[in-house]
């Protein structure tokens, strides 16, 4: 993901999640719900945010990419 120099709140990735998360994979509402309940570090909130940022209107393949990276972030087994 690109850099960006805006800190991203809790409430910010809630709301950027809220927005996409009729195209993420269902499988992964609860691994969300679970890591937005707890204290993250500053970074893990800012990366999570730009991987749903668009993700409503990227390709196929990065939603792939994408889907990989919240895989290993959200710690899905």
């Amino acid at each position: 993901m690109g850099l960006c120099n805006i800190d991203h709140t809790t409430e910010d990735v809630k709301k950027k999640y809220e927005s996409q998360k009729s195209f993420l994979p269902d499988a992964y509402y609860s691994y969300f719900d679970q890591f937005l309940q707890e204290d993250k570090p500053q970074e893990a909130l800012n990366e999570l945010f730009h991987l749903l940022k668009k993700y409503d209107l990227v390709t196929e393949e990065e939603r792939i990419s994408r889907n990989k990276e919240i895989v290993k972030l959200l710690d899905i087994k």
